[in-house]
């Protein structure tokens, strides 16, 4: 179980975490969490049947991550090569999705690393100074989901847009200022694709 994700009994998944990795993917989810944020109309609206109707932004985020954590639903790569009015009817078919789904998709987003913190802050130290998380259906269904944000956040700051640059990553030298984050995105790609094996097993 150490490193890797297993099913338990009655649905769901477990790994073995050390204390270091248990600081590492709360930190990480954290930021994750204040990088997303309430989004751009500001704090979280205690009125729910408000936050229902609240209209979200008509344009992409300025920061890289959240630009490819909250994606255009419309254009992107190969629809580079249409007329400008083609383009421009594009990009009015996004802003009047984002601006009807972002919220929600925030609001997904949230949900998802709260839930990794709150997972994480439930655990009792093992006796070697680690713990066993254990997670429910849909608690691993969230992790899941927040693993891949992690994954996605971390490849856009270290520029990864296909294979070719994960494998250049694997030869960095051990002096290369990103070998930590680069560490990272392969640690929890690993974590992620035994817990979808184990969801799908």
């Amino acid at each position: 179980m150490p490193g890797h994700f297993e099913p338990i009994p009655g649905g769901g998944a477990a790994v073995a975490l050390d204390d270091v990795e248990i600081s590492i993917i709360r930190s990480l989810a954290v930021q994750l969490l204040e990088l997303i944020g309430p989004g751009p109309g500001g704090e979280v609206s205690d009125d729910p049947l408000a936050e229902l109707f609240a209209e979200g932004p008509s344009e992409p985020p300025s920061d890289a991550v959240l630009r490819r954590l909250l994606p255009d639903a419309y254009g992107g790569p190969g629809t580079e090569g249409g007329n400008a009015e083609d383009a421009d009817e594009l990009r009015a078919h996004s802003s009047e999705f984002r601006r009807f789904t972002e919220n929600d998709l925030r609001a997904g987003k949230r949900e998802d690393a709260l839930a990794v913190i709150r997972t994480l802050d439930t655990l009792s130290p093992a006796g070697d100074g680690g713990a066993v998380l254990k997670l429910s259906q849909s608690e691993s269904v969230q992790w899941m989901r927040a693993l891949n944000d992690l994954r996605l956040a971390i490849g856009t700051r270290l520029d990864i847009t296909d294979e070719e640059d994960t494998d250049l990553l694997y030869r960095l030298p051990d002096d290369d200022a990103r070998k930590p984050m680069v560490m990272a995105y392969l640690w929890l790609g690993g974590l992620q694709e035994t817990l979808v094996e184990t969801l799908t097993a």
